[in-house]
């Protein structure tokens, strides 16, 4: 795994870093784009090593350890660097590709060409950290040699978010007169355009380091979820990609029906083939007060659970065949699934009637089971 941290100024990035070269050995990689290829940079690539020199040089990296073990394999990444420093992205992307197995961390990637090559990797996840402007701006007093005052950090702070603004005229000026203001547009800073690459974003108001470990231990950054998904979370991302299909006024619900880890069907909750939508007035159950379980006798929406089954058929079901739902069927969606012979129902969200769903599942003889997707802690 490597990971990129990025994020505002004394918002915690290099707390994040000590803590996974602490807590799970990651190893970090410093980038300088500053530096010329031609120095004396050098890595041990399946050469010997003779004191201080390296017989193979590697244009685009420097080793500050004096004793690297030569690596067997080009999956392994040589162990005891004390400081590997890249001069060019394609070398570090390079080192990281061979070495995937290894787990690697930096805060050195921040603008958006540094980052993007990186996000088309499955070893490669990208977190931003932030916090409270006031909170950064006390953090940032302390560690500073020279105090910086609120509106410089501000001033600073605006800049990396927006660009440079330009400065506003005095209200006995221009806008004396009453006239209206008109800023110019400014196109978005790379700053903001590194975060919309980032995976994984942490707000740090934490009070102490020791409280923004604790929510990082929870956070479980290193989880392998988070690089390539397992099964549950693939098939329930899916079904949660359904639901946005619905037009459904009370809520939207997405079905995945899979079997043998084949996707069966899909579905999502609305009012049948033909009929008038349910955000045109094609419910009006749906279109009034009711809340969530009540009135559904009036209700004319297929719920997404019956339109996967219904798509799939009784005889493609079969008797191991596994639902996904974003939310907990209804009572009336869990006796069909009970009938329909579906061995799981796993879901993401509750719902208002899950322990009558729940009993009937149960006597049904089908496994009912609650997901929580990576990030929900």
């Amino acid at each position: 795994m490597f990971i990129a941290i990025i994020g505002t100024p004394s918002s915690g990035k290099n707390t994040v870093l000590q803590y996974l070269e602490r807590k799970h050995r990651f190893k970090r990689v410093k980038f300088d784009s500053k530096d010329k290829d031609d120095q004396a940079q050098r890595l041990v690539n399946g050469s010997k090593i003779n004191g201080n020199e390296l017989d193979k040089p590697m244009n685009g990296l420097s080793v500050s350890s004096t004793t690297t073990p030569t690596p067997s394999t080009p999956l392994e990444s040589p162990s005891d660097c004390s400081n590997l420093t890249f001069t060019s992205r394609n070398t570090l992307l390079d080192y990281i590709t061979r070495n995937w197995l290894s787990n690697h961390v930096t805060t050195d990637l921040t603008s958006f060409d540094d980052i993007e090559p990186f996000v088309k990797r499955p070893f490669f996840l990208c977190v931003s950290v932030d916090g409270p402007l006031l909170v950064r701006y006390q953090r940032e007093r302390i560690r500073s040699p020279t105090k910086i005052s609120l509106e410089q950090f501000i001033e600073s702070h605006d800049t990396l978010l927006n660009g440079s603004l330009p400065s506003l005229p005095s209200s006995s000026s221009s806008l004396a007169n009453g006239s209206q203001l008109s800023l110019s547009h400014h196109p978005q800073t790379d700053f903001k355009r590194s975060l919309t690459l980032a995976q994984i974003s942490i707000c740090n108001n934490f009070p102490t380091v020791e409280a923004l470990e604790g929510y990082l231990d929870e956070l479980d950054l290193v989880d392998q979820e988070r690089l390539r998904p397992g099964w549950d979370t693939y098939f329930m991302t899916l079904a949660s990609l359904a639901s946005h299909r619905s037009n459904c006024m009370k809520r939207r619900v997405g079905a995945l029906l899979v079997r043998s880890k084949r996707i069966l069907s899909t579905g999502y909750n609305g009012t049948p083939r033909g009929t008038r939508n349910c955000n045109l007035g094609g419910c009006r159950r749906c279109n009034g007060s009711a809340r969530g379980g009540e009135a559904l006798d009036e209700c004319l929406c297929l719920h997404a659970e019956e339109n996967a089954l219904l798509e799939a058929g009784r005889d493609r079901i079969g008797d191991d065949s596994v639902i996904y739902c974003n939310t907990c069927p209804c009572l009336r969606c869990s006796v069909k699934i009970v009938q329909c012979g579906v061995r799981e129902v796993v879901y993401n969200q509750s719902y208002s009637m899950d322990e009558a769903s729940a009993a009937v599942l149960k006597e049904g003889g089908v496994i009912l089971r609650q997901l929580h997707m990576p990030g929900q802690i």
